[in-house]
C-alpha cells in the first residue's frame, strides 16, 4: 500500500495556458484528460474537475454592454455554492462567474489575467472536489 502522497504546488512565472493547467493536472494521482463538448476537460476517477469554457453566443450576449472577458477561460469546480461564494469574495483577478453557472458549483478563471500561484490553488482544490475520500485522504497535508 502506498504512502500518503505529498500535495504538489506549482507556481507558474507567465501567463498561464491550458498546456500548463495540464502540467498541473499531470501531478495528481487518477486524473485524465479528455474532450467534453469540443474542449479540453480533466478528470479524477471519471468526474471532470476542470475543462475549457469558451463563451457561446448566449453568454457574450447576456454581458450586455459589459466587457467580455478575453483569452482562453478555464471553469474549476468548487466544493458548493458556499464555496463558490468565498472564492469570488476573495476578489482575485481573472475568477468569476456568469448567469448560465449560477446556481452551480464552478468558477471561471481567465487564464490571461489569473496568477500562476491562484490558479495552481484553484486546480488542486478543484481536483479535491472530485477525487474519491480514500484518494484525497491520501493527499492531504497532515
Amino acid at each position: 500500500m502506498a504512502g500518503p502522497v505529498a500535495p504538489v504546488r506549482r507556481t507558474l512565472d507567465a501567463m498561464p495556458t491550458f498546456d500548463d493547467v495540464a502540467r498541473l493536472v499531470a501531478g495528481f494521482p487518477e486524473t485524465a484528460e479528455g474532450t467534453r463538448f469540443r474542449g479540453r476537460t480533466w478528470f479524477v476517477a471519471g468526474k471532470a474537475f476542470a475543462w475549457e469554457r469558451p463563451f457561446s453566443k448566449a453568454d457574450v450576449k447576456r454581458f450586455g454592454g459589459e466587457p467580455v472577458p478575453a483569452g482562453p477561460i478555464l471553469a474549476v469546480s468548487v466544493e458548493d455554492l458556499g464555496e463558490k461564494e468565498a472564492v469570488l469574495g476573495e476578489g482575485r483577478p481573472g475568477f468569476f462567474t456568469i448567469p448560465h453557472f449560477d446556481g452551480y458549483p464552478a468558477v471561471l478563471v481567465q487564464l490571461d489575467v489569473v496568477s500562476g500561484t491562484h490558479l495552481a490553488e484553484a486546480v488542486e482544490d478543484a481536483w479535491f472536489t472530485k477525487a474519491p475520500d480514500g484518494l484525497a485522504a491520501r493527499r492531504r497535508p497532515v
